[in-house]
């Protein structure tokens, strides 16, 4: 009969720090900010005002569709450098 081999389960290293920095956090607390300024706004009377249509609408996409997403995406160039370094292949001569 075949001899079948079982290969060892490989950890997976973790990260020897936090993905986010304090950039992160401080662009994601910016976020929440805008978005419980957008539900403020939302709430004011009169209901058919410029506040509740107009602006509150912009205020809770923007927080939600762009700085959310931009504070958990953003990452110092450096950072970045390092995360992923450019390889060439080799040169033949």
């Amino acid at each position: 009969m075949a001899r079948i081999e079982h290969k060892a389960a490989r950890k997976k290293s973790q990260p020897e720090h936090l993905p986010f920095t304090k950039v992160n956090y401080q662009i994601l607390a910016v976020g929440l900010i805008v978005i419980a300024l957008g539900y403020y706004a939302l709430s004011q009377e009169p209901w058919d005002g410029t506040m509740p249509l107009v602006v509150a609408p912009i205020l809770l996409v923007l927080g939600y569709c762009v700085i959310i997403p931009v504070g958990i995406l953003y990452r110092k160039k450096q950072e970045a450098e390092k995360a992923e370094p450019a390889t060439e292949p080799p040169r033949t001569q």
